[in-house]
């Protein structure tokens, strides 16, 4: 065979793979093309995480110091994380991605048996049980792995059978299989389990070929969460119904539910165009950890409009390399995965940004590469790992 390139790029056929709807071979008409991640979402990655190292110090240090007796504290655990991050990051980019694949139904298991194994040796923080005990690093959060393991599973089951979701039937084995895991995640965390039925439910959407159906399916399920709050915030006066209130009025709550969101005003509204400077938040010493949720916060307070235009231009940058890669994926498998990727960031992001300022009713979401939290920052890269793998593998039409 002739050399194709002066940088040896291996070209694979694979058109001779059976069409699931026609049950025709396929001609050879398309190659996929081995070549150079996408740089573009590694740089992106690595500014969002130096980001999120100097935030979550300069948000944290006078608690660290107050606390724990060493203002370092927290910069130096999410500096250890992060540099995990990475290294899980790059090695994962160079794995064949077709262990992914093969693997993941057992991944999928791996994640239930770790909520599980929540329920029965789980260590309570915060008013919840989300964490594990775990070697070295002290505490795990399985939830965390669970958002892995609903994108590996989806995309699996739309590459194993590309026509399911074309019945009813087909629609509820997806959606038991995301309620399932998300019903799980729920039992440890509202938020963490409204982030995974977004991210299983939201690939079912885009993988469905019946859109009205899907829309009515969703418009019922959220429907049935909005009333939910509004029962719990009017007739039982539950935690999450009380945020619910808080939402519309956090002034009332200003002693208590509504506190953080108010102190996230405050810090926004007072950063200007070039914030305080960092390590010059007001606000960060007045909320309890304020290097988790809020830290967007934190950011637009010392960075002014301008650092936060920047965060949003990053995450923005991210989606659309993303999508790029996704259309660009070689079969249903890798596609559907790179699209999982997208939104388990951009969601999070989306939400965590909302919710600081006060667009949405509060949940803990911490923001995507920012915020302190050493489970969800080696996952998220961990995933990030995967979609560079899949940019490295494009298709190209011979005609």
């Amino acid at each position: 065979m002739a050399r194709l390139s002066s940088q040896a790029r291996v070209m694979t056929h694979y058109g001779n793979q059976i069409n699931p709807r026609t049950k025709r071979e396929r001609e050879p008409d398309q190659t996929v093309t081995v070549g150079a991640m996408d740089y573009t979402i590694y740089l992106v990655v690595v500014i969002l995480v130096l980001i999120g190292v100097v935030m979550v110090f300069s948000a944290s240090y006078v608690q660290a110091s107050n606390d724990q007796g060493d203002a370092f504290y927290y910069l130096r655990r999410n500096g250890i994380m992060a540099l995990l991050g990475f290294v899980v990051m790059n090695v994962v980019a160079q794995v064949n991605y077709e262990h992914i694949r093969r693997f993941a139904p057992i991944i999928f298991l791996i994640a239930l048996g770790l909520m599980v194994a929540v329920e029965v040796i789980g260590i309570a923080s915060h008013g919840a049980t989300r964490w594990i005990p775990f070697p070295i690093i002290g505490q795990f959060q399985p939830s965390e792995v669970a958002k892995a393991a609903v994108i590996f599973m989806i995309a699996f089951m739309v590459d194993k059978a590309p026509n399911g979701l074309q019945t009813w039937k087909g629609l509820f084995i997806y959606s038991g299989v995301v309620g399932l895991i998300t019903l799980f995640v729920l039992r440890s965390g509202f938020s963490s389990g409204l982030i995974v039925g977004a991210i299983g439910f939201g690939m079912i959407f885009i993988a469905s070929p019946h859109i009205l159906r899907f829309i009515m399916a969703g418009v019922a399920g959220v429907s049935a969460i909005v009333g939910y709050l509004w029962w719990d915030a009017n007739f039982s006066d539950g935690f999450r119904g009380r945020r619910f209130s808080a939402w519309f009025d956090p002034w009332a709550y200003s002693d208590s539910i509504g506190y953080q969101v108010i102190q996230s005003l405050y810090a926004i509204g007072s950063g200007g165009l070039f914030g305080h400077g960092i390590g010059q938040s007001r606000q960060a010493t007045f909320v309890p950890e304020a290097h988790h949720d809020i830290i967007f916060a934190i950011a637009v307070e010392e960075l002014g409009f301008i650092g936060a235009a920047l965060i949003l231009l990053l995450f923005g940058v991210f989606i659309w390399r993303g999508i790029n890669v996704a259309l660009k994926a070689h079969n249903n498998f890798t596609a559907m995965t790179a699209i999982g990727v997208v939104l388990a960031i951009g969601l999070q992001a989306l939400i965590n940004i909302a919710v600081v300022t006060n667009s949405i009713p509060n949940t803990g979401v911490t923001l995507p590469f920012i915020s302190y939290g050493g489970t969800s920052l080696v996952v998220s890269m961990a995933l990030v790992g995967v979609l560079l793998n899949i940019s490295k593998h494009t298709k190209v039409r011979d005609r």
